[in-house]
């Protein structure tokens, strides 16, 4: 954004909102800006406790499609099928 911009929307608000009015603005402006970064910061220094997954399941799952892999037990029964 250029300075020809910023000068061009300076005006526009101070057309729309009367010159006495921009002081006002511009300090609550500020304050909106400073509240926000000071949530913000927040976030940055709060931590999240991450519990590792002990508890898996000892059959594997087909890639493909989602499904878990049969056990030697149940192909050797598949095959007999046949």
């Amino acid at each position: 954004m250029g300075p020809l911009e910023i000068i061009l929307i300076v005006v526009v608000i101070a057309l729309v909102f009367g010159a006495s009015k921009l002081p006002q603005l511009g300090k609550g402006l500020g304050q909106g800006i400073k509240e926000f970064k000071r949530e913000t910061g927040k976030t940055d220094t709060e931590t999240t406790v991450v519990t590792p997954i002990t508890d898996v399941s000892s059959r594997q799952i087909d890639p493909v499609t989602g499904a878990p892999m049969p056990t030697e037990r149940e192909r050797e029964s598949a095959g007999n099928r046949r």
